[in-house]
């Protein structure tokens, strides 16, 4: 962004960087977050704010993940390419920094569709997995060369721990002789040297014949190699001289690997490092709440209830608009009204939006670009060039207008202040006009009632005040745009104390046109104040009424609820009393047929036909009686398979599967029914429903307590079948597509009985073994119908 480093600065933005560059988790990310400059590219613009959002996204969905573990290894990439032999560590570094690069590819190539753009990025990590495996197989964290890193390693580290037992029991042999302790300072063994020695003592040094390689700071003590384990060491040195020979050799090997690929781990590097980048933002706009704003073309903006992100605690948001219906916008009050802050919030606001940085401002906020950004805030007055503040102020506006144009944001505090009031106030309209004229978007603040008087009478040019409670003495650092603000400063005086006498002298001082503007100035705050608090009141009664149409609503939910809860006791009642009336009548029929056997057959047969035909009537009767659920809806003539209906008795929806004659067939939920035709109702959209119906609550209990896998480890065959019949039929209702069922690997029996118990399962569609993260051998995933 041409000419803004001074802007960057006043406007805090390298403040905002070191913020994001603390959620970097690399000197990668973190150097790409102080390199950071804004665009003013549109598509540029865009691709940064979705990456953010994308990175805002993972951390929602998947908040575990991470992507680190890998390391800045750029150095030893460079020198691997001069073919250098890397150290230990170095090669470790790029080993880890290998198994993140091609575990974090994996990551992304699976989720291409939900998160695109970091895809994307993640296409240009590598998998040298051989190299991989090879790095991590050989060295282990810390540098340390691993035994089996090579065969020739191993077998001469096995020889030397051989040689160094021999050695240790010669020497255990030797303090440990009853002779020789009387010569030893202590009996215990030593290494001096990388050679085994015994402490001893001075006047006794023949008798323990050997090679002396130390002595004690007194000379009281001499460390001796004994004769026996001198050929042992010398051994055991040879072995150690080629096991530092082999590590160099895999070093060398590995190294040369490294150095084949080198460039492709460096590419592989940047990426890791612009993915970082892209995750520092989306952390710091988590910590902040915010979000992306709507990009548009052209140089405007319209912020809702932007809260400044490096205030601390809850900032009073502004709401802004700029470059739409007008380019300059006046602001006039009072000072610590809050001015300063709103013109480094849109600054700010401006900034970040174009270096794909979320805003904290609420939905609807839309940002364009500008092609420039300038800012003249705060006090500059430089001792050292023997500046003024007025001068101070003059050398940057100077500087902004040779560099200004059309899609700039210009930024000014207290413009002309520092002077004489009448050229003050009459230098910042020549520049006001000059800004205006070259096309720029201009925020300043300013106390020169001149200026509001221009705002007025210009075309593209707006009032705006911060908002200031006289009663209180304090400013709301409410933005009023549209309302030129007041200084004040009468209102203040007097409640401070001054006297209405000096009040009174001070307004006769004014001219008849300031009186004037000022009363109108204030009654125009008396009425947006009132209609301010109309429109309060008026939102007010429109909750209230919205919370009582709640409620009542509610209430009628609950009276349905109550009379179906009521109709349905009284037909269950009624039923019963049907079942016991059959089973009664049930067994008056096996009576008679007892008190019957004696006679004919055909006279036996008439009289439980006479018998069953009174139980017929009685149980038509009762079921007469039973009451029916009200329910919107006429009584279809015909319906067809496919169409959805009604069911009174159950409250239900249901779809029709075949129709014979009078009798329907259908499908309620999980069941089938067959039901007559005048017990269907056709659907309407305005049915009224008690609520929750029993079917739908079992349907909703399922799908919040059901989990996505059954752990049957540790059960017997017949145990886990029983689980799994009850599991999936829970599955099932809780509308999961696919479940997995852990049975471990052991012995299989499990596994086999577990499938066998779903080749033939009527809710299963189809089952495998898991795959790795899904228990592999030890899980099936099963699909469900």
């Amino acid at each position: 962004m041409r000419g803004s480093d001074p802007t960057l600065r006043r406007l805090e933005f390298d403040k905002v960087l070191e913020r994001v560059a603390a959620f970097a988790q690399s000197e990668l990310g973190r150097q790409r977050v102080r390199e950071l400059v804004p665009s003013t590219n549109l598509l540029e613009i865009k691709r940064w704010q979705a990456e953010t959002t994308e990175g805002r996204e993972m951390m929602r969905l998947e908040p575990l993940t991470e992507l680190s573990g890998w390391h800045d290894v750029r150095e030893p990439l460079k020198r691997a390419a001069r073919f250098a032999v890397l150290s230990a560590e170095e090669l470790f570094a790029v080993g880890e920094t290998l198994a993140a690069s091609r575990q974090i590819k994996k990551f992304f190539s699976e989720r291409t569709d939900r998160y695109p753009l970091m895809a994307e990025i993640a296409e240009a990590l590598t998998n040298q997995g051989q190299l991989e495996k090879d790095i991590l197989r050989a060295i282990l964290p810390g540098g340390e060369i691993a035994d089996d890193a090579s065969p020739e390693l191993q077998q001469i580290r096995r020889g030397i721990s051989r040689s160094q037992n021999r050695i240790r029991e010669r020497m255990e042999g030797i303090i440990r002789s009853s002779e020789n302790l009387k010569y030893l300072q202590e009996p215990i063994i030593t290494i001096r040297n990388d050679r085994y020695v015994v402490p001893v003592k001075q006047e006794y040094r023949n008798q323990i014949p050997g090679i002396v390689h130390d002595q004690s700071a007194s000379g009281a003590t001499l460390f001796i190699e004994p004769m026996p384990v001198v050929e042992a060491n010398n051994e055991v040195r040879q072995l150690m001289a080629k096991e530092k020979q082999e590590i160099q050799r895999i070093l060398a090997e590995l190294s040369k690997g490294v150095s084949a690929v080198a460039e492709e781990i460096a590419t592989a590097l940047e990426a890791l490092g612009e993915l970082d980048f892209i995750m520092a933002r989306a952390r710091y706009s988590l910590q902040i709440n915010a979000w992306s704003p709507r990009i548009i073309e052209g140089a405007m903006l319209d912020i809702k209830k932007g809260r400044h992100p490096l205030l601390p605690g809850e900032a009073v948001p502004a709401t802004i608009s700029l470059g739409k219906h007008f380019k300059t916008l006046v602001i006039t009050g009072p000072n610590t009204g809050g001015k300063t802050v709103t013109l480094k919030t849109v600054g700010l606001f401006a900034l970040m939006t174009q270096a794909g940085l979320h805003i904290p401002a609420e939905a609807g906020t839309e940002m364009g670009v500008f092609r420039n950004v300038f800012a003249d805030i705060g006090d500059e007055q430089s001792i050292e060039q023997s500046l003024s503040t007025f001068s101070s102020h003059m050398t940057n506006i100077v500087r902004i207008l040779a560099q200004v144009g059309e899609g700039s944001l210009v930024l000014l505090d207290e413009l002309g202040a520092g002077t004489d009031p009448t050229e003050g106030a009459a230098l910042a309209r020549a520049i006001l006009e000059k800004l205006h004229s070259r096309g720029a978007c201009t925020i300043a603040t300013t106390h020169y009632s001149e200026l509001k008087n221009y705002a007025y009478t210009t075309p593209g040019v707006e009032n705006a005040s911060v908002e200031f409670d006289v009663e209180t003495l304090r400013p709301t650092y409410r933005l009023l745009i549209g309302r030129p603000g007041r200084s004040n400063a009468f209102e203040i005086s007097l409640r401070l104390g001054l006297t209405p006498d000096i009040i009174d002298k001070a307004r006769s001082f004014l001219t008849t046109e300031q009186v004037q503007v000022a009363d109108l100035i204030n009654k125009l705050e008396q009425t947006q104040q009132a209609a301010e608090r109309d429109r309060e009141e008026a939102a007010n009664l429109r909750r209230e009424s919205e919370q009582l149409q709640e409620r009542y609503r509610k209430l009628e939910e609950e009276l349905r609820s109550k009379k179906e809860s009521i109709l349905a006791k009284a037909q269950e009642e009624a039923n019963k009393l049907v079942r016991q009336a059959r089973l009664e009548a049930e067994e008056a029929i096996k009576e008679l047929r007892t008190k019957l056997a004696k006679e004919s057959g055909k006279q036996r047969e008439e009289a439980i036909q006479q018998a069953r035909s009174k139980l017929q009537q009685v149980t038509s009767q009762v079921a007469a009686k039973v009451p029916e659920r009200t329910a919107a809806g006429d009584i279809p003539r015909e319906v067809k398979p496919g169409e959805e209906v009604f069911l009174p008795k159950y409250n239900q929806k249901a779809f029709v599967l075949s129709v014979s004659g009078n009798n329907v067939q259908v499908q309620v939920g999980i069941m089938k029914l067959t039901v007559s035709l005048k017990d269907l109702r056709r659907v309407k959209e305005t049915r009224v429903t008690s609520g929750e119906s029993k079917v739908g609550k079992v349907l909703m209990d399922k799908a919040q307590s059901i989990g996505t896998s059954l752990d049957l480890r540790g059960m017997t065959a017949d145990e886990a079948l029983l689980e799994i019949e009850k599991y999936l039929d829970d599955a099932f209702l809780a509308g999961l597509s696919s479940v997995i069922l852990i049975h471990g690997k052991g012995t299989g029996a499990l596994r086999a009985a577990v499938q066998r118990e779903l080749k033939n399962h009527p809710r299963v569609k189809s089952f495998r073994l898991g795959e790795a993260g899904e228990g592999g051998a030890g899980a099936t995933v099963v699909n469900l119908k």
